[in-house]
């Protein structure tokens, strides 16, 4: 058991680092507009990767989702437009904040959302093999779960607030240098909707958890004793994804009609070969964070311990590459250590979960 849930820490490790860095190719792009490079890596994390890695992995995935009933179907694109929204809201909530700030903001919220609804949905509609909010709060380790969410929002809590001292502390050119377009009121609102939508994504893996039942099932069936399908969730991103592909395909064609940006995509004074190459490296790595989301799922369960890890991880990556980008540069000692014992939280936070886990 105790190998099973290291693991299912481990994937959700990788997916956060994948996450959490995810941003980095897009600092390559050069002479692009902000709609033309999201756009570009959105194809590859929505539409090109996600079947890929479905047919790579799972026999036949398009019969699994042809028999699904539209029911299931159409909640989960649902929750892939509104997950879209939130998702389209991140890259400006990072545009805004820079990487650390943004990041603890906009995940703070989603590891909340993300990780209590589901099982309070299921406290009062229950469905088979779903845990409830009021099992949690009665099973020992179900309450170190919730106390490594309380622990990790604490912690999210301090990283925001070493973000607001950061803000007070840097004059305004010094901010400009650590992050571009920094914009406090502007990142805070935009962090805010997209935490709260991004949380969508879960809900959208638990409304289409029938189809990675299916290719669970089959997968136990030619491979008797062997355990869990590790990539059982791939077949779900297919459809969950067609909801994001959509909401940010249509925001960005506006932007690009708006800003007259169209001409990027093959404006010959930018480095065309680069700037797409790092836009598809960026929206690849975007999308292997729910690959190995999907694989840590499958060891600890998709309920508030794997949501929680993989936001936890995310913020603890993304707050390190926001130290070597030297966003923190010229700040107090006391503001360093803030940021520090942040981190330090969110890391005691993950192995309270994971004990929880093995129990």
């Amino acid at each position: 058991m105790e190998f099973v849930v290291l693991f299912g820490v481990l994937f959700h490790f990788l997916g956060g680092f994948a996450s959490g860095s995810f941003y980095m190719p897009f600092k390559k792009v050069k002479g692009w507009s902000w709609e033309s490079y999201w756009l570009i890596g959105g194809l590859f994390s929505w539409l090109i990767v996600p079947p890929l890695a479905a047919w790579l992995t799972i026999d036949n995935f398009p019969a699994i989702i042809s028999n699904t009933d539209s029911s299931t179907l159409g909640w989960t694109y649902l929750m892939g437009v509104l997950w879209g929204i939130g998702g389209l809201t991140y890259g400006l909530g990072v545009r805004y904040l820079g990487m650390s700030l943004g990041n603890s903001v906009i995940l703070g919220f989603c590891s909340a959302f993300g990780s209590l609804i589901p099982p309070i949905y299921y406290n009062y509609f229950p469905t088979d093999g779903k845990e409830t909010i009021t099992q949690m709060l009665r099973d020992p380790g179900g309450q170190l779960v919730l106390l490594g969410v309380l622990v990790c929002l604490t912690g999210i809590f301090i990283c925001g607030r070493a973000g607001m001292m950061k803000e007070k502390e840097l004059p305004e050119e010094k901010k400009k240098q650590s992050v571009n377009e920094f914009s406090l009121v502007k990142g805070l609102v935009v962090a805010t909707i997209s935490g709260i939508l991004s949380a969508c994504f879960n809900f959208g893996l638990e409304a289409g958890s029938s189809m990675a039942v299916a290719a669970n099932d089959l997968w136990k069936a030619s491979h008797p004793g062997q355990g869990e399908f590790l990539f059982r969730n791939n077949v779900v991103y297919v459809v969950l994804l067609w909801g994001g592909l959509t909401t940010n395909l249509i925001w960005c064609l506006i932007l690009n009609n708006r800003n007259k940006s169209f001409g990027d995509y093959v404006n010959p004074k930018t480095p065309l070969v680069n700037n797409y190459v790092f836009a598809a490296l960026a929206g690849t790595t975007w999308f292997l964070q729910f690959f190995f989301y999907g694989m840590g799922e499958s060891r600890l369960g998709n309920g508030a311990s794997s949501w929680i890890l993989h936001m936890a991880f995310i913020i603890l990556i993304a707050n390190m590459w926001g130290i070597l980008l030297k966003e923190w540069k010229g700040v107090s000692n006391k503001t360093k250590w803030t940021i520090t014992i942040g981190i330090l939280t969110i890391i005691a936070s993950v192995f309270l979960v994971g004990l929880g886990n093995a129990q």
